[in-house]
């Protein structure tokens, strides 16, 4: 049985940090890329980052330089590093695992998805 367990989410105030970590069973993680996407209310679900089997790493316009994307193949867990968080960045936030090949952007590029942890930055 596949699972995809996200944690790290929280409360915090704006210009604060926060580490997701998407912990996964029941797959090869070293052979899946690693995606992350998140969804604020009323609107759609958005990508964020994506890492590849690699360490190469993708990151939405909206988040560069603020968020890092890391993998421990050993842990079989993938993690977000989000720093200098905005209100605006106040979302559910979804990890997904998929094929290293697939469009980093494109949910359909990924197999597997987690229940999502909430993140809410406070101005």
């Amino acid at each position: 049985q596949v699972q995809l367990v996200e944690s790290g989410g929280g409360l915090v105030q704006a210009g604060g940090s926060l580490r997701l970590s998407c912990a996964t069973s029941g797959i090869i993680f070293s052979m899946k890329a690693m995606g992350w996407y998140r969804q604020a209310p009323g609107k759609q679900r958005e990508w964020v980052a994506r890492i590849t089997v690699g360490s190469v790493t993708n990151y939405a316009e909206s988040v560069k330089g603020r968020f890092t994307n890391s993998r421990d193949n050993a842990k079989s867990t993938a993690y977000l590093q989000m720093t200098s968080l905005k209100p605006e960045d106040t979302a559910v936030y979804y990890c997904a695992a998929g094929p290293n090949y697939g469009d980093y952007d494109n949910p359909h590029s990924y197999e597997y998805w987690g229940q999502g942890t909430q993140v809410t930055v406070s101005s």
